[in-house]
């Protein structure tokens, strides 16, 4: 028998014979000459070998954030909730945008301050009134001590080095000994202070406000590493004479005598005074912690004295301070409510959330403000939902610790304070974290007494040595794989095996099996792949991979389309969303992944609230560099067919394959029989104009949808970079349909 070669196949795509047929159409004509070929995808049927069962609705869900002021009452018009839900996503997870801003969320604008005068620390109001919340906001805190950090890398300034002495940082008072019940010296608060470059240092003062540190170190970094983004690659070590103890606070000049060179600076704090801050002593939160008005740096001789080489700014300009955390303490005239920015944004308010219809009425993912919020702010929130009788399926807390350098000792001691609050409005609420940022390797922290860097596991032990690891209902993370304002194509074949490597770091640390994981935000990146194909081959792999690795639901991030690229990425308006909008934030087009999510949500899975079986599959269609490029995920549906969602990765070529299910426990082969839908979705009916703002698709259409009638020697063709879901019935050879 003649042998096509693939050379040849791949010349008659270019032909135009091919191209004045349909898409699938060509499809089809190539599937008939290029039988000898096809490369096998085989599946595996095994009745044991099930490796996940889902329920699309709960599995399968989306996100809703923060987004511009004056966009909330667009986005939530039942026109445009109606061109969202068509999607298909199940449960969404209400995200916390706050938290990573340095700000306190006043969840219900209405509510109590803790002083009299009507300022400090807010408790919103926990019962509901015939008013309705359609908003919420932001309020910017008065002590804090980040210039910026993995959250606010744009706005906003530090207190430690603003040039006022009027101001000062101050560290949260629940990280105290009188709240965490155990002494100061096991929740050291820190500041850092991240100088351009490597300098030579003999020298800090430290204007100390109240409460002050009694006992504290100042010390370096001496690593490989950068001190904040790869805190097991060096360490801190003590200045000579830079331990203080019985220190008085006040004004504090210490001289190291000889120069160390460093490019990073950090004061340990361990005992405080205790004494309170301007804010009083009626409230004793004004009376723990650790406070300091500005921080100087540099050099002293005796001939020059101290010479300071900071630069003290009330902007971004300043030098690079950052610490341990922040008292939640501000006034009503820190509220930040600007347009057109998510910053100075809308917390859609959880009356408008619950009631506007985009929730399809499935319990939601509800997060409570943990890092600069109180217990008691926490509680008022969850008693407000739970006497509005809406329905929430997990509680997470807080948002993105890892992103505010927040050490797990700390976050922990936050997370039970927390918990124990909310377990009192209701002992059967399901609470979880850390909610990591987006990550593909583990999280470290600086080496604790022990050594360990490992930030979960080390939460975890603390969990444990408090005997509180029953509060960790889930484990929740986020997952945004790719850095850099590009994301090359060949980005797209490390996906799933990103997906699959962290889920299984986060049990390496020592999550038990029993503790389901949630990917509660994720998109691939905040670049122009995003809206092109790659986003929506992505998006398939990644939900697709998530599942089969084990994971229990994972949430597309985010179902209202604000627009705008992300602030460090010149690209196209659209990424991170499924459509393109106006100057007035209606929705325009459909973005890659919109159809994406159509064909995973209500193509391959069936569109109920029904257990799925999902099976593996595996191929070895790889390239000349050995990338994969075929990956497919089995899914046995509960209407009884058989779905197999196959992603061609390879941008240029398609790919031909036969389809080989297999049952080892009785040892038989099966195959699609009879009617197969298939459901294509590529660059044929997809394709990407960059152009900023008015970036968009051209062409911008649905999957294409054929029926084929077929048997164990169908061969099958993926059209370049393309989407597919192939949906039938099963035969066993030489027999009748399989069940």
């Amino acid at each position: 028998m003649h042998l096509i070669s693939s050379s040849f196949i791949h010349s008659l795509i270019q032909r135009a014979s091919c191209r004045s047929l349909s898409a699938l159409s060509c499809v089809i004509f190539l599937t008939c000459i290029s039988a000898a070929t096809a490369q096998t995808v085989r599946v595996d049927v095994t009745p044991g070998h099930v490796v996940n069962k889902f329920s699309p609705l709960y599995a399968l869900g989306s996100t809703v954030d923060r987004v511009p002021s004056n966009s909330t009452d667009t986005f939530f018009r039942p026109d445009q909730i109606k061109q969202i839900q068509e999607a298909g996503w199940g449960v969404i997870s209400y995200r916390q945008n706050t938290d990573l801003f340095v700000q306190a969320w006043h969840w219900n604008p209405k509510g109590t301050w803790s002083d009299p005068a009507g300022k400090g620390y807010f408790t919103g109001d926990p019962t509901p009134t015939k008013e309705m919340i359609r908003h919420s906001y932001g309020y910017q805190l008065r002590h804090r001590g980040f210039t910026r950090n993995g959250g606010t890398e744009f706005d906003g300034y530090s207190r430690l080095d603003d040039g006022d002495l009027q101001t000062y940082w101050k560290s949260n008072p629940y990280l105290a000994k009188e709240f965490t019940g155990e002494d100061d010296s096991l929740h050291p608060q820190w500041v850092v202070i991240a100088l351009d470059k490597t300098e030579d240092i003999n020298a800090i003062r430290i204007h100390w406000g109240d409460p002050y540190a009694e006992s504290f170190q100042v010390q370096y970094w001496d690593g490989d590493g950068d001190a904040m983004d790869e805190q097991d690659k060096g360490v801190w070590k003590t200045f000579p004479s830079g331990a203080v103890a019985n220190a008085k606070g006040g004004m504090t000049t210490l001289g190291f005598g000889s120069l160390v060179s460093t490019k990073f600076v950090r004061v340990l704090m361990t005992r405080s005074s205790n004494t309170c801050d301007t804010h009083g002593s009626a409230d004793r939160r004004n009376c723990v912690g650790y406070a300091i008005r500005e921080l100087y740096l540099g050099t002293y001789t005796a001939k020059a004295g101290f010479t300071d080489i900071l630069h003290h700014s009330l902007d971004q300009k300043q030098t690079l301070t950052l610490c341990s955390s922040v008292d939640p303490w501000h006034e009503p005239s820190d509220l930040y409510v600007a347009p057109n920015r998510m910053e100075s944004g809308d917390q859609p308010g959880f009356d408008l959330f619950f009631t506007s219809g985009i929730t399809r009425g499935l319990p939601a993912i509800i997060p409570v403000a943990m890092l600069y919020s109180t217990p008691e702010d926490a509680a008022a929130q969850m008693t407000y939902i739970k006497k509005r009788d809406y329905p929430v399926s997990y509680i997470e807390m807080g948002e993105e610790p890892d992103g505010q350098y927040m050490q797990p000792e700390d976050y922990a001691a936050l997370y039970l304070q927390f918990a124990t609050a909310l377990h009192r409005v209701d002992p059967k609420y399901k609470l979880g974290g850390p909610v990591f940022e987006g990550v593909t390797e583990d999280i470290k922290a600086w080496p604790d007494a022990q050594g360990r860097t490992s930030w979960f596991s080390r939460f975890l032990d603390y969990l444990k040595a408090h005997g509180r690891l029953q509060d960790l209902a889930f484990m929740s993370f986020e997952h945004y794989p790719y850095d850099g304002c590009e994301t090359p194509w060949e980005n797209l074949y490390q996906e799933p095996e990103l997906i699959e490597h962290i889920i299984k770091v986060w049990r390496d640390d020592g999550l038990p099996p029993n503790i389901p994981l949630l990917d509660t935000e994720t998109n691939d990146h905040g670049g122009e792949a995003a809206v092109d194909i790659f986003g929506a081959l992505w998006l398939a792999d990644s939900f697709a991979g998530f599942l089969t690795a084990g994971g229990t639901s994972t949430h597309y991030y985010h179902d209202l389309p604000y627009s705008p690229a992300h602030p460090a990425c010149a690209n196209s308006w659209g990424t991170y969303h499924m459509f393109m909008v106006d100057d007035h934030y209606q929705i325009q087009q459909k973005t890659s992944q919109f159809f994406a999510a159509q064909l995973l949500t209500q193509e391959w899975a069936q569109p109920k609230g029904a257990e799925h079986k999902l099976y593996t599959a595996s191929t070895d269609i790889k390239d000349s560099a050995g990338h994969l490029l075929v990956t497919a995920y089995p899914l046995q549906r509960p209407d009884g067919e058989w779905s197999l969602m196959l992603i061609n990765k390879d941008h240029d070529n398609p790919r031909q394959v036969r389809i080989a299910f297999h049952d080892a426990d009785a040892n038989q082969d099966h195959s699609f029989a009879g009617p197969v839908t298939m459901i294509t979705f590529g660059k044929a009916q997809y394709q990407w104009h960059a152009d900023r703002k008015k970036g968009h698709a051209d062409p911008d259409n649905p999957p294409e949808r054929s029926t084929i009638t077929a048997d164990n020697s169908t061969v099958y063709t993926l059209p370049a970079a393309s989407l597919t879901v192939l949906r039938g019935n099963l035969q066993a050879s030489g027999s009748g349909p399989a069940k």
